[in-house]
């Protein structure tokens, strides 16, 4: 029996691996659930799992889950704030770990995860791509696991002898990274002047929170995800591609020094990436429908637009700039999708942002997490001035 402690449960893909868990009792246990601050929706997961722990982000919020867990007559236990969720991380109640914790919030508890040697379930990309060297430093440490579980890794992952083993002496020589190409494949600079934050979220294939959907449609997502493969893979810039792909039924490739090139392929849902996670080097179901290929019809590839969807190019500007440049672009891409969110920002200017913050701070090399913490302020704070000179 696995414990899982899921870190992001009231989420997309803390559904999805519940959804899973729910599945097979006898193997897996939901024993550690945590949210932002989503009191009611927790204590509604609590009565259904039962976990030791819930723990909620906002220390504000921590009477309130008390209270509503007694009156629901659990015995699960609250607990609130962050040093309470790296606790639970790093203690006895799990021994996996669902990382899917949005953004630069969820790096902390990543990094807590990996050193106390846990089977970790990687959905936080930011941790990567803000800390890529230190997380590893931190698995080979703990000697736990790192599987990820974000489609498109998950399949490189699926596609590469031993999972993470060195490219070079796997034979590998390129990984192809596909995307979907959002909610506006196909349009021009023009076309997004006006667009709202609604369209922006309105993914044609996945179901996923509103800051990844943004992410998603200016290709940031896919950008986080090069730097991200870089660090889990091994790989130089030069060997990691992006193509467009926009059924979203092969979720990314590998192609060998002998031109074979190996493909992982399944209908768009989390749960496959998860149950694969959970169980590895197993198989179990996951309840996602089998891929009916002869209805899928015809699969498509093209090259995406960089010149419209210019995160893409910046994500890669930040990757080969090194240092504590990706910390930097995750900073200054959360404000502006944040902005855009709220309204205060137009579609098209996300990248605008980004690319003056970056110009505005020099890459450093990273010392450590303290390092990191002081660059991802400095850039919000950089980004956020940014906005109000109007970009100046």
């Amino acid at each position: 029996m696995r414990n899982v402690a899921i870190l992001g449960a009231t989420g997309s893909i803390g559904a999805s691996a519940l959804d899973v868990i729910a599945r097979h009792p006898d193997r897996f246990r939901a024993s550690v659930l945590a949210a932002h601050r989503k009191v009611d929706e927790l204590v509604a997961l609590c009565l259904r799992f039962k976990p030791d722990l819930a723990v909620i982000a906002d220390a504000a919020l921590e009477t309130s889950l008390r209270d509503k867990l007694a009156a629901a007559g659990l015995a699960t236990r609250a607990a609130a704030g962050a040093r309470a969720l790296n606790d639970a991380v790093s203690g006895e109640l799990c021994d996996s770990v669902v990382a899917a914790i949005v953004g630069a919030a969820g790096l902390e508890s990543t990094l807590a995860a990996a050193r106390a040697g846990k089977r970790l379930l990687l959905a936080n990309k930011e941790s990567v791509v803000m800390a890529g060297p230190l997380l590893l430093d931190a698995v080979r440490a703990g000697g736990g696991e790192l599987i990820p579980v974000d489609s498109e890794h998950n399949a490189i992952f699926q596609c590469l002898p031993g999972g993470r083993p060195i490219l070079a002496q796997a034979g590998v020589r390129r990984i192809l990274l596909t995307a979907s190409g959002g909610p506006f494949r196909g349009r021009k600079r023009a076309d997004l002047a006006a667009v709202t934050p609604d369209q922006a979220c309105a993914h044609p294939k996945w179901s996923m929170g509103r800051k990844i959907s943004v992410d998603s449609a200016t290709l940031m997502n896919k950008g986080l995800e090069v730097i991200e493969a870089h660090w889990l893979f091994g790989a130089a810039p030069a060997q990691i591609e992006v193509v467009v792909h926009p059924q979203s039924l092969v979720h990314s490739l590998v192609e060998y020094a002998d031109g074979s090139v190996l493909a992982q392929l399944g209908n768009p849902d989390m749960r496959t990436a998860l149950a694969h996670a959970f169980a590895w080097p197993e198989r179990i179901d996951a309840g996602v429908a089998p891929l009916d290929l002869v209805k899928s019809g015809a699969l498509q590839f093209e090259a995406p637009d960089r010149d419209t969807f210019r995160c893409l190019d910046l994500a890669y500007r930040a990757l080969t700039a090194g240092g504590t440049a990706p910390t930097v672009l995750n900073a200054a891409n959360e404000v502006a999708v944040g902005a855009f969110l709220e309204g205060n920002l137009p579609f098209l200017a996300i990248a605008e942002l980004i690319e003056a913050t970056l110009d505005a701070i020099s890459a450093e090399p990273v010392a450590d997490v303290e390092h990191l913490v002081h660059v991802d302020l400095t850039a919000r704070q950089t980004a956020q001035r940014k906005m109000r000179q109007g970009f100046c």
